[in-house]
């Protein structure tokens, strides 16, 4: 191979997410020194000269390209942890965001179970010596921190039982609160925070079954400005089009870093659990198979590793 194509080669094989390691081993393994000389003087994207007369990596490339090469091993711990552990570990991460992780703590609390919330909420408990209830009220800053520690604190009834009066009555409580209310109140609402965060799903999938049936839209669809509403309600009741959104989100070029940490985590926790769902719905959205998508976006062991996740039969 030409030292030009070995170099588009390199190139291409750390310009995704994740990196070619087949492409370094064939390439690198064999190269002189007068290869790396070449390599670098031809790489100014990725080496900058030095005023003492060599070509150094930039910085940012440097602590970039470590971190794609992490990438896989990232996903690998994240796929064998306990769920209990996993999710604890992301209510941190998320809180450590400030409000771009506000996202992350609704899908948490709202797409888990009731004991699968608990077991996180013990395990927060006992990697950081605090409760996950008390670093959201005092890390969460705005309005959302009511929405969000009521969330994160809730224990659902997970029975069959349902009152189509009441959920009824509770989807006009809601609408009322979108039309007459101030837009950056609605998410301090008493009322919408107390039906969000105490009923069982299969009471709010009625709720917003009657808001569908008397008001004509989706509950989230009207919720467009109001992110954290719109995300817990499509969490509870849609969550395959909140997860196939948030993982379009991550294969685009150019999404920061945050954006990009969803393709791991969606494929990982929700690979057992309503992938076919996830697929479906991403397909019908953006009229690309997921797998197709990963396959063009995604590099090396950690492309292989969720697509062997994303195909898997449950």
């Amino acid at each position: 191979m030409a030292h030009h194509d070995e170099h588009q080669a390199l190139s291409k094989a750390f310009s995704g997410l994740g990196v070619d390691e087949s492409a370094f081993i064939s390439i690198l393994g064999k190269w002189q020194h007068e290869h790396k000389h070449t390599f670098r003087k031809s790489s100014p994207h990725l080496f900058q000269p030095d005023e003492r007369q060599f070509e150094r990596w930039d910085q940012d490339e440097i602590a970039r390209l470590r971190h794609e090469v992490l990438r896989f091993k990232s996903a690998i711990v994240m796929w064998t942890m306990h769920p209990w552990e996993r999710d604890a570990r992301l209510f941190k991460e998320a809180l450590a965001k400030g409000p771009e992780g506000n996202s992350l703590i609704i899908e948490l609390a709202c797409t888990r179970s009731s004991e699968e919330l608990l077991g996180a909420r013990r395990a927060y408990h006992s990697l950081f010596d605090h409760s996950v209830e008390e670093d959201v009220a005092s890390l969460v800053v705005g309005q959302d921190r009511k929405l969000l520690v009521a969330l994160v604190s809730s224990y659902r009834y997970e029975g069959p039982r349902l009152n189509d009066e009441i959920a009824k009555s509770e989807a006009k409580v809601i609408h009322d609160a979108i039309k007459v209310a101030d837009k950056k109140a609605i998410v301090q609402d008493e009322e919408v925070v107390r039906i969000l965060s105490t009923r069982s799903k299969v009471h709010l999938n009625a709720v917003f079954r009657h808001y569908k049936e008397l008001f004509g839209k989706h509950l989230d669809e009207d919720l467009h400005e109001h992110l954290s509403l719109k995300v817990a309600v499509q969490c509870f009741v849609r969550s395959e089009i909140y997860f196939s959104e948030a993982l379009n989100a991550a294969l685009n070029k150019g999404a920061d870093e945050f954006t990009q940490e969803a393709l791991t985590r969606v494929v990982i926790t929700q690979a057992h659990i309503n992938m076919a769902e996830i697929k479906a719905e991403y397909h019908n959205k953006f009229g690309i198979h997921l797998s197709q998508e990963i396959e063009h976006s995604v590099l090396g062991n950690f492309k292989d590793f969720l697509l062997a996740l994303v195909d898997r039969q449950n």
